[in-house]
């Protein structure tokens, strides 16, 4: 071969082992001008989940007379159906809360868009009820906060065809300023006020002032989530199903050992767990258990100590957390090693929080690691059917969606995984 020949193909080579995607740096956080509106109009309005085709509403009004009352339709403008519900407020130091309003409606129809307007006032919204049976499709992303990178996060989401909103903790990053939980209603009510959100804390919802602010106060005031409703004592961790699967939500700022009343209720709620109903179940957290970024390394040992043996009893199929800014994703995992009955582990904190992205990471790669990128972006997972389901991660590459990591998920139910379970296996749910 010529000696030039020989340079240009080693120039080609070189080229392409050191070319990389170059990851874009943080945004500014957004601002938010002021503007005004009635007193008695809702804002911030976002709905999730609360039991058997029924949904929660979820809004604040200034007018602290205002009525917590859902009226809905199938018809625009025609509602057949009024239901009532309760409010609440909090302060937060010099900041006081407007009136928080949580009405449920329902019985609902699956797969259907309905109509509604909140407290008799302002604009007319819609949503649109998950299907009852496959397919369904859940979009996912973690550690949002309000930068332009969380607006380009949304604007993705919105274009893929989902039916429920999956977020593993650290939502607003208001970060003891109270008016920045206001100001992320606005950003996603768009989004929030037409699909179910489904969310849990993250470290950025803590907000505790030891003697004067319990912690989570703003959390729970204000994204109240069905833990009634799953026999839970907290808003902290509860579980929801919906279509054909069993999605747990859980505490990682909830006390989790073994004595405490979150891994008793998990240990309840994961026996009850019919697979011939739910054939999928799946867990979201937000700090991980597995994780071979250099970020919050360790973290989440001991949560997962006490409570890895009931999820692989049970059978999950697979773990979502948040926490770490950037995106991993694992091969079927047990005490750290690879397991086929196992879940799939798959860390999404990467929707695009004001710190920016957790770009070092540990090497060599761990056996148990399959994917792993810092950049933001968000997760879809399309269960098709009782034994597969598509799971896709989207870049934000410059606001342009890139699938950059995919892979079909067969359920454990399917593996023979639960057939081949012996007695003495299961017995840590009992």
């Amino acid at each position: 071969m010529e000696p030039k020949l020989v340079f240009a193909v080693l120039l080609l080579i070189s080229v392409a082992v050191s070319a990389e995607y170059v990851r874009p740096p943080p945004r500014k956080t957004l601002d938010f001008p002021w503007s005004e509106k009635p007193s008695s109009h809702p804002q911030q309005v976002h709905i999730s989940l609360a039991g058997d085709n029924r949904m929660r509403i979820s809004w604040v009004t200034d007018d602290k007379s205002a009525h917590s009352t859902v009226e809905y339709g199938t018809s625009p403008g025609k509602y057949s159906a009024k239901s009532r519900g309760e409010s609440t407020s909090y302060k937060y130091l010099f900041y006081s809360s407007g009136k928080i309003h949580h009405t449920i409606i329902g019985p609902l129809e699956p797969n259907t868009v309905y109509f509604y307007r909140c407290g008799g006032q302002g604009v007319e919204y819609q949503l649109k009820t998950p299907p009852d049976q496959f397919p369904i499709t859940f979009a996912v992303a973690g550690d949002l906060g309000q930068t332009g990178w969380t607006e380009s996060t949304l604007d993705h989401i919105d274009q893929c065809k989902y039916d429920v909103h999956l977020l593993p903790g650290d939502l607003s990053y208001a970060d003891y300023m109270q008016h920045r939980w206001d100001t992320f209603g606005e950003l996603v009510e768009p989004l929030a006020s037409s699909r179910p959100w489904m969310v849990t804390q993250g470290n950025h919802e803590k907000e505790s002032i030891p003697l004067l602010v319990d912690g989570f106060a703003s959390y729970n005031s204000r994204w109240k989530m069905p833990y009634e409703e799953s026999e839970s004592s907290s808003n902290l961790y509860y579980s929801f199903e919906v279509a054909g699967a069993h999605i747990v939500m859980l505490g990682s700022y909830a006390d989790y050992d073994e004595y405490s009343d979150q891994y008793h209720w998990l240990k309840a709620d994961l026996a009850k767990v019919d697979r011939a109903k739910t054939p999928w179940l799946l867990v979201l957290l937000h700090v991980p258990w597995y994780n071979s970024n250099k970020a919050h390394q360790g973290e989440g040992d001991d949560m997962k100590a006490a409570m890895e043996p009931l999820l692989y009893d049970a059978k999950v199929d697979l773990v979502l957390a948040g926490h770490v800014h950037a995106y991993e994703r694992s091969k079927r995992v047990h005490n750290g090693n690879s397991d086929p009955c196992g879940p799939v582990y798959i860390t999404i904190g990467d929707g695009g929080n004001k710190e920016g992205l957790a770009s070092k990471y540990i090497d060599p790669q761990p056996k148990w690691s399959a994917f792993r990128e810092a950049s933001f972006g968000h997760g879809e997972i399309q269960i098709v059917n009782s034994t597969h389901a598509f799971w896709s991660w989207h870049r934000n590459d410059d606001d342009e969606p890139v699938r950059s990591d995919s892979i079909w998920i067969n359920s454990l139910v399917s593996s023979g995984c639960l057939s081949e379970q012996k007695f003495g296996a299961r017995k840590s749910l009992l």
